[in-house]
């Protein structure tokens, strides 16, 4: 049943909440809910899971320990190793015959992680995702089109449930096939788009190489995921495509899409707190960081029973807000990801963000929304090659201009950066072009 409410905000208009009881609670009503749900999900952990079991033997820990939401520090943090330790079903708290879905992440680095969702979780997640996508925008009257692929990744599932359970029509479309992508898009009238960043920067080159005009699809709003995007990038994709932009957070871990998304005021990802406790701590301390600090992502889970969390290091990078937002919405907000702690570059002593480029790049008429970082190792001395997209009038302007052009470009990053780059042009349309997260960075220092 589709419980929300209409919030008046005269900046934006009317926002609708799809669970005011839930997304609105005080911060005492809130920090209350954490503490129960948390001691009861640490009681249920050290019965079933023996890498939790082990850790808390370890530190001498019992779940009775944990009598504030401040004792959550005290526990020890789950990383993504144990997942692997655990393989496949290590880490459940409930017997396989409880579960009725699992997923897993692609395993490009070793074996894949491996989740579980009994039928309970499941229901929660639905209606998480339901939460952020009506925070987006979108109501029972749209046409979800999704353009992430079905599988064993959780993002196509994740909004498609949460597209339904709002009362929307869902195209599950999956990914790739462009051309048929937007075919669909526009016979169909697709108002509201899923998809990562990248992939609607591909699409809108598609448009414009095939003289579609934005202007005559029914598309309104994008809700984009899956990997970092900045908001030079927001604005490219709104421009491009004529739609509202907003983003949503998630990790196959923890949930899938559905642990935070932006309402339309976009000053940050409401945090869904009465299901996750937020923490930020320094990435190589471990040390939990004051509210307003930039640091790592952790988040433990209170309300999941066949995969619950404690303490994971996301190895995001961002920062909380706990001011109230305009929206009605009490929920603690984080800001963009810049990156992954393990993603991130250090060049020559400085730590470098894959988004502080695209920043850069982004705001420079000429440039392309297509880039890949390239790090090599010379003698002792790390260096980057930022290699970017340029339009045909950069690309094929005179030498001098286009050195002057670069050399613009450089001071640029190394202003941002705190460290230089080479920059290299390349042609336009000669960057690959993806269907889902897109690989900016590639490592060859063999580290």
């Amino acid at each position: 049943m589709n419980k929300s409410r209409n919030v008046i905000n005269s900046e934006v208009g009317p926002m609708r909440i799809w669970d005011p009881v839930n997304e609105c609670l005080s911060r005492d009503e809130l920090e209350m809910l954490q503490l129960t749900r948390l001691r009861s999900t640490l009681e249920r952990v050290c019965r079933a899971v023996p890498c939790y079991q082990e850790k808390f033997r370890d530190l001498g820990i019992e779940p009775g320990d944990v009598s504030t939401l401040q004792d959550l520090a005290k526990l020890p943090f789950t990383t993504k190793e144990d997942l692997r330790l655990g393989y496949p079903y290590g880490m459940f708290a409930v017997p396989l015959r409880e579960v009725v879905r699992i997923h897993s992440s692609s395993g490009t680095t070793g074996k894949p992680t491996v989740v579980g969702y009994t039928r309970a979780d499941l229901n929660s997640w639905t209606e998480l995702a339901a939460r952020f996508m009506t925070a987006a925008g979108v109501t029972d009257e749209d046409i979800v089109h999704v353009a992430f692929g079905y599988g064993l990744f959780t993002g196509a599932f994740g909004l498609h449930y949460g597209a339904e359970r709002i009362g929307a029509s869902v195209i599950p479309m999956s990914s790739g096939n462009t051309d048929k992508q937007l075919m669909i898009m526009q016979d169909y009238r697709s108002t509201a788009l899923v998809s990562t960043p990248s992939y609607a920067l591909t699409m809108a080159d598609r448009m414009e190489k095939v003289g579609i005009d934005p202007a005559g699809l029914a598309l309104r709003v994008g809700l984009f995921g899956a990997e970092p995007w900045s908001e030079q990038m927001r604005r490219e994709i709104e421009e491009r495509l004529g739609i509202v932009a907003t983003d949503n957070y998630g990790l196959s871990e923890v949930m899938g899409p559905g642990i935070a998304g932006e309402c339309l005021h976009r000053r940050g990802m409401h945090i869904f707190e009465d299901q996750f406790i937020a923490e930020i701590i320094d990435p190589d301390s471990g040390e939990v960081l004051p509210p307003g600090s930039v640091g790592e992502l952790v988040l433990t889970t209170i309300n999941k029973e066949a995969f619950p969390m404690i303490r994971y290091r996301t190895r995001d990078i961002t920062r909380l807000h706990y001011e109230p937002c305009d929206c009605g919405r009490t929920h603690v907000r984080m800001e963009k990801t810049m990156g992954r702690s393990d993603d991130m570059l250090i060049i020559k002593g400085v730590n470098v963000f894959p988004t502080q480029i695209e920043e850069v790049l982004f705001q420079v008429e000429g440039c392309e929304p297509h880039y890949q970082l390239v790090v090599e190792r010379e003698g002792s001395s790390d260096t980057l090659e930022v290699q970017v997209e340029v339009n045909e009038r950069i690309f094929f302007d005179e030498m001098k201009k286009q050195r002057a052009f670069v050399d613009m470009l450089q001071k640029r990053l190394v202003s941002t950066l705190g460290v230089g780059a080479k920059v290299k042009l390349v042609e336009p349309s000669s960057m690959p072009r993806h269907e889902g997260k897109a690989q900016r960075v590639i490592d060859r220092r063999n580290l």
